[in-house]
């Protein structure tokens, strides 16, 4: 029955997924011939079905008044700009303050019910201390449609990152590193698996088997130091999937964790001749992993328009690039 509807559904042009479908049917809210409740079983050939959508519930989390860096918005969606140290969704141990939280506040009636409750549709996220540009739905057809986008990895993801020295093809090691290849462009092509770290299980890592494809390019826009041994380099990324951490466990892979980063990298000794002591000392404290989401683009849900935003580097990240650029 939730198959047969959903495929009426997206037919008609009518965003309801099966799993919400089937929510429905659960709820009594799907009815056939004289009102009556359908059952599970197969859908009747000929037959109307009527789906009665419940009004919006209020979402669990609370509206909180945070100001946003918004960068567009319509009835349809808002892309925000996300500053780090902001988780996306509320967790265990971060239950406020969050962007679903901000955005409960700012959307306020304008979010129609996604899922049958009225709360802003989280189509993909980015990491707490990462920064950058995201999108969310105000609608369930609008969650549907980007759901849909980034399922087909159709959406165009673009990171700028600091890394510990530089990926180069002339690099043996990494030449020789297992789903690293090189394109055209001084593009670095990495595709591995990805699954939750065997012994410690709030880290991602690359596994032979029993993980989920992803692929990540990167290429060195500046490189920091020393020729023909930089000890940093600035680098824009691109996902073509999105699995948790993606670039910060790709860029380890590499040997050129993102500098800052807690969890897959760690600080490098970088030698008075190559950088002062005062750029010595940015690298050392830099408190998050440099990583930024600086553009995202897609179709719009509504209008099938191709939008594409870009966001600045955030201060803490351009002062580091600033310090950076500083020849000793």
């Amino acid at each position: 029955m939730d198959k047969a509807l959903a495929a009426a559904a997206e037919a008609a042009e009518v965003s309801l997924s099966r799993s919400r479908i089937g929510a429905l049917l659960s709820a009594d809210a799907v009815h056939g011939p004289n009102g009556v409740a359908a059952l599970r079983d197969k859908a009747a050939a000929g037959v109307s079905y009527t789906i009665v959508l419940p009004p919006p519930v209020a979402a669990d989390p609370e509206p909180e008044d945070i100001p946003l860096d918004i960068l567009f918005e319509d009835a349809h969606l808002i892309v925000v700009n996300k500053p780090a140290g902001m988780v996306v969704h509320p967790a265990p141990g971060a239950e406020s303050g969050t962007l679903v939280n901000a955005l409960l506040h700012h959307c306020g009636d304008s979010l129609t019910g996604i899922a049958g409750a009225r709360r802003p549709g989280i189509v993909h996220r980015i990491d707490k201390d990462t920064s950058g540009v995201l999108v969310c739905a105000k609608t369930e057809a609008a969650h549907t449609h980007l759901s849909g986008l980034f399922a087909a990895h159709t959406v165009h993801r673009r990171y700028l990152a600091i890394l510990w020295g530089a990926p180069s093809r002339a690099d043996p090691r990494l030449a020789g590193l297992e789903g690293v290849s090189f394109e055209d462009a001084n593009i670095v092509r990495i595709e591995t698996e990805i699954a939750r770290h065997p012994s410690d299980r709030k880290r991602m890592a690359v596994t032979r088997k029993g993980g989920r494809r992803a692929v990540t390019r990167l290429r060195t826009i500046e490189t920091f130091g020393a020729a023909e041994r930089p000890f940093a380099a600035l680098a824009e990324c691109w996902l073509e999937t999105g699995r948790t951490h993606q670039i910060r466990v790709h860029a380890s892979y590499a040997g050129h964790a993102l500098i800052g980063d807690p969890v897959y990298g760690r600080a490098r000794a970088v030698s008075p001749n190559d950088a002062t002591e005062a750029q010595r000392e940015l690298l050392k404290h830099f408190p998050r992993q440099a990583l930024h989401a600086s553009e995202l683009g897609f179709l719009h849900p509504d209008t099938k328009e191709t939008l594409t935003f870009t966001a600045g580097l955030p201060h803490d990240v351009d002062t580091l690039l600033q310090g950076l650029r500083r020849n000793p």
